[in-house]
């Protein structure tokens, strides 16, 4: 079913909003038409740059949220982060961080990296060290 732009805007049009994380252009708005079809109410508007002058990085877009939302973006980034890892091979679906390829006594990440920022870490109360997206 799913929501569209209209339906957001009537819903968040005077809510509270925070950030919940920041994308390059194409992966935000695949994150905000995810959470529309999880019926997730959610906009984007431009993110900040990193702040040097011609620095090269790519246009970024922040996607908002209602606070009491942020668990449910979260799961949902977790989610395709997930099914990301699972479909290049880098984890089973039992979880265990290993291959059918990887070798019995090679290394095993004990903390996958952050979907947000990327930083592999053990979770703090169920949120990311680093940037704090919650994935618990």
């Amino acid at each position: 079913m799913g929501m569209d732009e209209n339906d957001v805007e009537r819903i968040l049009g005077d809510a509270e909003v925070v950030p919940c994380l920041q994308a390059p252009l194409l992966e935000a708005k695949e994150l905000r038409d995810a959470c529309l079809a999880a019926e997730i109410p959610a906009l984007l508007a431009r993110g900040d740059c990193c702040g040097a002058s011609g620095c090269g990085c790519a246009p970024k877009l922040a996607l908002y949220a209602r606070p009491g939302d942020l668990p449910r973006v979260a799961h949902l980034v977790q989610s395709r982060w997930r099914e990301l890892a699972l479909r290049e091979g880098t984890v089973t679906r039992e979880g265990t961080g290993r291959t059918d390829s990887a070798p019995a006594d090679g290394p095993v990440a004990a903390d996958p990296p952050c979907p947000a920022c990327g930083t592999a870490a053990p979770l703090v109360n169920g949120a990311c060290t680093d940037c704090g997206l919650q994935l618990e």
